[in-house]
């Protein structure tokens, strides 16, 4: 990690000197490295060796009356722009998120918390079109206001004025217009770890949480969107567990075209041998319903259920971190994919400063 330290501006006299260099924060730059290579057993895979390069940018400060705010920037691959945010932490009041978009705010937070050695079972690398994962507000610029732990639990509510997700500067506007987009969208959701003082239930963790998006007046689709999650996870010595549920209503309810209802089911477990050394199995299912014209189906149930299964291992060498997931999917894009069921191999070299 690089550290450099944020200087005041010059100042006119002493005084102001002074002032600058009580109040001056730090800016951190961390980043890293990661290396791959893709074997696709029932699939064409092209080039294996992929690498993804990316870096974040912290600022932090504190205020007089003891709040303190930081600053996030983080760029991805080829040194492209990814995301901002500034948090303010306001002590007993909660803390303020202001984020620019793909931020993890409101529900994305929770979209897959199953435990894993490296990556969740349908994104370790291999494209399933698994649909359902919950996103809230979170690929939009939001608000996120989260509240101080009060009996264990914290809340949250996030909300986006527009929905989309194009990025935008100061004194700008942005999210979709026109037809396509749609209006406002909020997020609640609970975390919820109920120790209750007990050394068994300290690794216990429950969250859920909800959005809906309101679509505008000239929209196509008929209702608000929702979305959904509920799950928990559970920590004991070297062993972590844990299983989710989640929902997605797309809004197309009087669609005789269309299914308007995607399901997912996930659960996973991690062991950590030892301090470097760790392993996981996790499998997801997508199931999609809501078909309102029944005679026009054409698939029975398993051409609408996605299944992911992974098998995972990660060893870290103080800055590096070697990765292998082996991952099989069935019915991939719901049979729509010209190989429908597909395995592949992935081998991780990722290495951080």
């Amino acid at each position: 990690m690089n550290k450099l330290t944020k200087v005041g501006c010059s100042a006119l006299c002493g005084s102001l000197a002074a002032i600058s260099a009580a109040n001056a924060g730090d800016l951190t730059v961390t980043g890293g490295a990661d290396l791959t290579w893709v074997s696709l057993q029932k699939a064409v895979t092209g080039n294996p060796i992929g690498m993804g390069s990316n870096y974040t940018l912290k600022g932090s400060g504190e205020l007089d009356n003891g709040w303190t705010f930081g600053l996030t920037i983080a760029n991805t691959n080829a040194n492209a722009y990814s995301s901002s945010a500034v948090n303010l932490v306001m002590g007993g009041l909660g803390s303020l998120n202001i984020n620019s978009g793909d931020s993890g705010n409101g529900i994305q937070a929770y979209d897959d918390k199953m435990p894993t050695a490296w990556e969740e079972a349908h994104g370790a690398g291999l494209s399933t079109g698994v649909r359902g994962v919950v996103s809230g507000v979170g690929p939009s610029a939001n608000i996120q206001w989260t509240s101080p732990k009060i009996g264990g639990a914290t809340f949250a509510i996030a909300h986006a004025p527009r929905l989309g997700t194009t990025d935008v500067a100061d004194k700008t506007g942005g999210g979709v217009t026109g037809s396509a987009g749609l209006g406002s969208g909020t997020d609640i959701t609970i975390n919820v770890n109920p120790s209750f003082g007990t050394e068994i239930l300290s690794g216990l963790n429950m969250f859920a949480g909800a959005g809906v998006k309101r679509k505008r007046a000239n929209h196509s689709i008929e209702e608000n969107p929702r979305q959904g999650v509920a799950g928990l996870t559970y920590d004991l010595g070297p062993v972590s567990l844990g299983t989710q549920w989640s929902a997605e209503y797309s809004g197309e309810g009087n669609s005789a075209t269309a299914y308007h209802t995607y399901k997912n089911y996930a659960y996973g477990i991690a062991f950590n041998v030892n301090d470097d050394l760790s392993v996981s199995y996790g499998k997801m299912e997508s199931r999609k319903a809501g078909y309102n014209n029944r005679n026009a189906q054409t698939t029975g149930e398993n051409g609408r259920r996605i299944t992911v299964e992974s098998f995972q291992i990660a060893y870290t060498m103080g800055g590096a971190s070697l990765r292998v997931a082996n991952v099989d999917a069935k019915n991939t894009f719901f049979g729509t994919a010209t190989t429908s069921d597909v395995s592949a191999t992935i081998v991780s070299l990722g290495l951080a400063f």
